[in-house]
This record gives structure tokens, C-alpha cells and sequence, in this order.
């Protein structure tokens, strides 16, 4: 199991190595697709633009903003100038650095790296400030904050519910207990992309993370046989990998007919 630092976190041995929470959403999408593109059956995709300007904003926050421009030339026009919506990114930019409390909580150390376990699951998280014995923040540009529609529940959803951040923060928050012993308040710094970009600090309550937690705790170790082989990926039968590789077994009724 290799150590984890700034080059290798993103790379396959890492991700082969441990769990996250991206992988653990992945395979709670769908096993198959998640782990055919584990093993380099299938390629991941490209980032869309929506998390490019998100980790355009990112960068800003990690000092890192140089190097990412120079990785991403498709973010400018032919006249070097920046495309819109990475113009709107250096817009969130300027506004939330005219909020004092914003840059507070953002101030933190900057993505650090913890390993642990869950339920016997090794684990990996980065954290974009972590402010040490006292919180753990994470920054998030979204489209807006508006609660969004959950197909399994038939209703909306807070957004934090509806994007899996309240997982991710409980994932971050036991990680941090067990490297430390401090269990930690979580916040989202939520910056929208709205052409007037709205800001705001959220805390996560300790019981959302609590069954969270509890939840992780139940599907990690299948995941985990699920990735290594020992018991076989279902297939969601929705996504791009499985209509790619779908075979047909049967006839069906039209109107039972969906993707």
C-alpha cells in the first residue's frame, strides 16, 4: 500500500489502494461502470466544464492557479483571453475575497491528507482547509444552492443531501477522529455561479454525518469485495457503460421500456 502524497493521491495505485468518497459514490452508481473504469476497461470521463470552473476556483485557494491555467489551454479563447464561464470563476473569485469571514474559514491548511479505515475499508481524503484541532472545511461552487429533485424519495432535496456531501463529510470527519481524536465540526464554504454570485457558510449536524457515517459503515466492505474481485459488479443498466456493453436476454413489454 503505497503512501500518499500531492503526485501519486490521484493516481490509479492510489485509488486501487484505498478507498474515497468520489469512488465509494461511484460504486454505489454503479459497480460495473465504476469498476471497469478502475481497472482501464473504460476511460474516465473528461472533467465538464462545470468542475474545471470548479477547480479553477480551487487552484485559486491552493495558490496553485498558474500551473492549473498552464494545464487547461482549453479554458481560454484563441485571443488568450478567458472563456465565460472561467471569466464568472474569477468573478466568485473577487466576491468571495471581499467576505472576511469567508477567507477565514478558508484559510486553513491546505489539501491535506489522511488515511484510515472504515468498517475495514482503507480510505484516503484531501481536505481543502483544515484548520486543526478546531474544523475541517470544504469549498463547493455550485450552479446554485436551490434544494434539488431525488427520484427515490419523490421530492426535493437539500442540495448538500442530494450531491452526497454530507457523506463526504462524514467520511472527512472520521478520518480526522482517528488520526487525531478530535472530532471536528464540518462546513461548506458554497460559492454559486449565478452571474451575481451568492456566498455562504453551512455546517453539516453531527447526526446527518452520525447516519452517514453509519451507512458508509454498512456498503463499504461490499464495495470492497465488489473491487477486488470477490463477488461480481451489478450493473445500474442506465448508465453509458452498461448501454456500451449490454447484451439482450430477453424481450421486453413496451411499455416497461426506460433508460
Amino acid at each position: 500500500m503505497i503512501e500518499l502524497n500531492d503526485e501519486n493521491y490521484y493516481t490509479r495505485q492510489a485509488d486501487i489502494d484505498y478507498m474515497s468518497y468520489s469512488q465509494f459514490k461511484q460504486f454505489e452508481t454503479c459497480e460495473a461502470a465504476a469498476l471497469a473504469v478502475l481497472n482501464g476497461e473504460m476511460k474516465q470521463q473528461p472533467p465538464t466544464t462545470a468542475l474545471l470552473v470548479g477547480s479553477y476556483v480551487d487552484a485559486f485557494f491552493d495558490g496553485t492557479l498558474d500551473e492549473f491555467k498552464a494545464k487547461n489551454p482549453q479554458i481560454f479563447k484563441k485571443d488568450g483571453s478567458l472563456k465565460a464561464d472561467f471569466t464568472l470563476a474569477e468573478k466568485i473569485i473577487e466576491r468571495v475575497q471581499r467576505d472576511e469571514m469567508f477567507m477565514k474559514y478558508m484559510n486553513g491548511e491546505k489539501q491535506v491528507i489522511q488515511t484510515g479505515e472504515i468498517a475495514g475499508v482503507p480510505f484516503k481524503i484531501k481536505m481543502d482547509s483544515y484548520h486543526p484541532g478546531r474544523a475541517i472545511v470544504d469549498l463547493k461552487c455550485m450552479r446554485d444552492i436551490n434544494p434539488i429533485w431525488d427520484d427515490q424519495q419523490h421530492a426535493r432535496v437539500p442540495f448538500a443531501d442530494a450531491y452526497g456531501y454530507t457523506m463526504q463529510a462524514a467520511i472527512y470527519r472520521e478520518i480526522v477522529r482517528q488520526n487525531t481524536g478530535d472530532t471536528l465540526p464540518y462546513f461548506l464554504a458554497v460559492a454559486t455561479k449565478q452571474d451575481e454570485p451568492d456566498i455562504n457558510l453551512m455546517f453539516i449536524p453531527d447526526d446527518v454525518m452520525d447516519e452517514q457515517l453509519a451507512h458508509v459503515m454498512l456498503n463499504a466492505p461490499h464495495i470492497q469485495d465488489v473491487k477486488f474481485g470477490k463477488v461480481p459488479p451489478m450493473r445500474c443498466g442506465k448508465c453509458a457503460y452498461c448501454r456500451k456493453t449490454k447484451i439482450i436476454t430477453e424481450i421486453i413489454d413496451y411499455r416497461d421500456a426506460t433508460n
